[in-house]
């Protein structure tokens, strides 16, 4: 017992009880407020997308049972209170946790809310056929039954160290059972009006929803506060780019909010000069990254390219990995990417800050000398246009990443720094509400990722990274056979990787998870599975007007929009 909660309080995890009142008037007195995200959302339903855009619309309708706060501390939000060992909430082995729901909580259709509808989401998610984006949060769960209509009890395979997974953070909220019933296994994608608008227990309710395009809402009547949320309507409108959100908020004041402004740091000072809004950053464990495919995505290869069948012909090579790396210089990316709102980094793990490894700093100096020494050695020699080959084999990428200023930057200046090692790259940009997608029949997603190498950003939920770290193991890729839905996006696997996540799943011992925890970072990073370039801080943009506003690097950024109000 003492153990878990010292293991707790050094995760950074405060628990809290109660959720601040906040001050509104009465609901909705607020008005109109507009969201402007540049990545379109394609669906509401965070279970059927990895995407971080579609993770944010649905948190304003859907949620879950614990979320975390701005500081990173875990709070109650549909559950009664946090279960813990002292409380009784989570059993002395910690093989259990229980979760009771708040008193006479209602869905926006005026149904109640019970522990049946827990039972059915993991239900939902764990069915083998429904291609679920979450189905990792869930794989240690043996059991979960309901005690009476707002309790639940989940049981683990084992020990669960750290047990605030299924149901906590906005990528795991609860679905209503009378909505979704019908959309298990095969029919999930099929369920166009629940996936697009989900009746919920969130501040707002959809009332139209325009895939790739604009959602409308409005307050939801049943809303378990009574005088929130403080505006009446919300316009969440996608599309575009991160600079004509900036402008829309900062220059032209149109829009109340902009999220992800992934600009120049001189032209975002530019903006907030005009006095209309104002910039918002704050660090989490977001990581720009460049991902390796080790499978081949030669379209010859028809519904096998990029899937397990077929390794790739040359990037399955250690050395031309380590070559790509060694070749950047990511202090000069994150001088004309981000300024004070990023960090050069050579970790995929970045924070909490006691999980950063420091075992791979040296990726923090370019050295394209020692890049050409070690691909000479490898056998792979310059051609007569100075591009080498090997058995036949060109060294020639495709390096793909979503439309955005400061990625296009990074891909011209990386393409330069591989050059001079002897590599041929081709670029190419791709709209970010596509690429981001789930759409199964669409070539151009991310977890397609029909090219050599891509680029984006990714992070986790909360301060522990068990379950990100898990993303890597072997079986967990996208496929045709997953409706093209997975985590571990680079196909890597490896059983001795595999034997860590399990070691880190069962041990409570704080100084040992962060062994482990820096352990599978360092195993990532020096087989060069990932290669990191930039520890991003979250930088948004909002009106003057806009009050309330917390941003928030471990949940949802929009995890508090029932307490915005508008200024007078």
């Amino acid at each position: 017992m003492g153990k878990m909660k010292a293991l707790l309080f050094c995760l950074g995890i405060i628990f809290s009880f109660s959720i601040a009142a906040g001050t509104h008037a009465e609901r909705g007195s607020s008005g109109h407020l507009k969201i402007l995200f540049w990545q379109a959302p394609s669906i509401m339903n965070p279970y059927l997308s990895g995407g971080l855009k579609e993770i944010e619309a649905s948190s304003l309708v859907v949620e879950p049972l614990a979320r975390f706060d701005q500081d990173g501390n875990l709070i109650p939000w549909l559950a009664k209170t946090i279960p813990t060992v002292e409380n009784g909430g989570i059993s002395a082995d910690l093989t259990s946790i229980t979760w009771t729901l708040r008193e006479e909580l209602l869905w926006s259709d005026g149904a109640p809310v019970t522990a049946e509808d827990i039972l059915f989401t993991h239900e939902y998610c764990t069915h083998p056929d429904s291609g679920c984006a979450r189905g990792d949060e869930f794989e240690s769960i043996a059991t979960i039954k309901a005690v009476d209509k707002q309790t639940v009890v989940i049981t683990f395979s084992g020990s669960k160290t750290f047990p605030y997974i299924a149901f906590v953070g906005s990528t795991l909220p609860i679905l209503q059972k009378k909505q979704f019933e019908d959309c298990l296994g095969v029919n999930a994608h099929g369920c166009s009006k629940q996936n697009f608008m989900p009746i919920g227990t969130g501040p707002f309710v959809v009332t139209e929803f325009r895939p790739n395009d604009v959602i409308l809402l409005k307050a939801n009547e049943n809303y378990r506060h009574p005088n929130k949320p403080g505006f009446a309507r919300v316009t969440f409108k996608g599309g575009g780019d991160a600079m004509a959100a900036g402008r829309a908020v900062l220059e032209t004041g149109e829009f109340d909010y902009a999220w992800n402004l992934q600009l120049p740091p001189s032209i975002l000072s530019q903006l907030e000069a005009q006095g209309k809004g104002r910039i918002i950053s704050s660090f989490g464990t977001s990581v720009e990254r460049i991902e390796v495919n080790l499978t081949n995505p030669d379209p010859a290869l028809g519904e096998e390219r990029s899937t397990l069948a077929y390794p790739h012909p040359f990037l399955s090579d250690f050395t031309v990995r380590k070559a790509l790396s060694l070749a950047i210089d990511r202090n000069i990316l994150n001088e004309i990417g981000y300024g004070i709102t990023g960090q050069p980094t050579c970790n995929i793990l970045a924070a909490p800050s006691y999980y950063a490894s420091t075992n791979n700093d040296s990726c923090l100096v370019q050295d394209i000398a020692e890049a050409n020494k070690i691909l000479d050695n490898a056998g792979w020699q310059r051609g007569p246009d100075g591009i080498r080959t090997k058995d036949g084999i060109r060294l020639s990428f495709l390096f793909q990443t979503s439309t955005n200023s400061v990625r296009q930057n990074f891909q011209a200046l990386i393409k330069q720094w591989w050059v001079a090692i002897g590599v041929e790259t081709e670029l190419r940009n791709i709209d970010a509400s596509v690429f981001f997608g789930g759409d199964p029949g669409n070539p151009d997603t991310y977890l397609k990722f029909y090219a050599d190498l891509q680029m984006y950003t990714s992070s986790f939920e909360g301060t522990d990274p068990e379950s990100s770290l898990a993303t890597w193991k072997c079986g967990q890729e996208p496929s045709p056979q997953s409706q093209w839905l997975g985590v571990n996006i680079p196909r890597y696997c490896d059983p001795a990787y595999d034997a860590l996540v399990e070691e880190l799943e069962s041990t409570g011992q704080l100084n040992r998870r962060i062994e482990l925890a820096k352990a599978m970072n360092d195993k990532l990073i020096q087989e060069y599975i990932l290669i990191p370039l930039i520890h991003r801080g979250n930088v948004s943009a909002h009106a003057n007007t806009l009050e309330g506003v917390k941003l928030n690097t471990w949940d949802a950024e929009l995890w508090n929009v029932a307490d915005w109000t508008r200024s007078q």
